[in-house]
């Protein structure tokens, strides 16, 4: 269901006709319960530059075996692949506020501390490259997995920037 249909819905399954009075609708604890929820059904609103929002489990999961047509084991190794993709991106996000938080020390002194954020951009480009070759291997995993045809669906996909990487 699209979250823009949620409220809606919410609203119109208990019934009720009260469509011309100005205060009908959910009560003010109701409406407050709802509030926000859609975002629990929505994509990520922006990605961080190193596109972590790209590969979660459960929902690309599902979208790939839809539209590659995997089979069960295909779809179980799938998930193993995409899972320490996910603690890969996830450790390099954590790098990537190490790093930050470097940089902002290497600032706050009476003079500016170059050795600490020499560390901080080393940090940063070793984190990247560790990330790059998670996604060659995960993606070398995923083509030794897939046939020919869905090889070539996955990579119009890829292509047309449907999915991420």
């Amino acid at each position: 269901m699209h979250p823009g249909m949620l409220y809606w819905w919410k609203l119109h399954r208990g019934g009720g006709s009260c469509s011309t009075y100005a205060d009908c609708g959910p009560s003010h604890r109701e409406a407050y319960r709802w509030r926000g929820r859609w975002q629990e059904y929505a994509a990520a609103a922006q990605d961080s530059e190193l596109g972590a929002g790209a590969f979660g489990v459960r929902r690309p999961l599902r979208f790939l075996a839809y539209k590659l047509d995997l089979d069960e084991s295909q779809v179980a190794e799938l998930a193993r692949i995409l899972n320490e993709l996910k603690t890969e991106r996830a450790q390099v996000e954590v790098d990537g506020r190490r790093a930050t938080a470097a940089l902002a020390d290497a600032v706050a002194g009476e003079q500016f501390n170059a050795q600490r954020a020499a560390e901080a951009g080393g940090l940063r480009v070793a984190s990247a490259e560790h990330l790059r070759d998670a996604v060659l291997k995960a993606l070398g995993r995923i083509h030794q997995l897939l046939e020919p045809e869905q090889r070539e669906r996955l990579a119009y996909l890829i292509r047309t920037g449907t999915l991420q990487i």
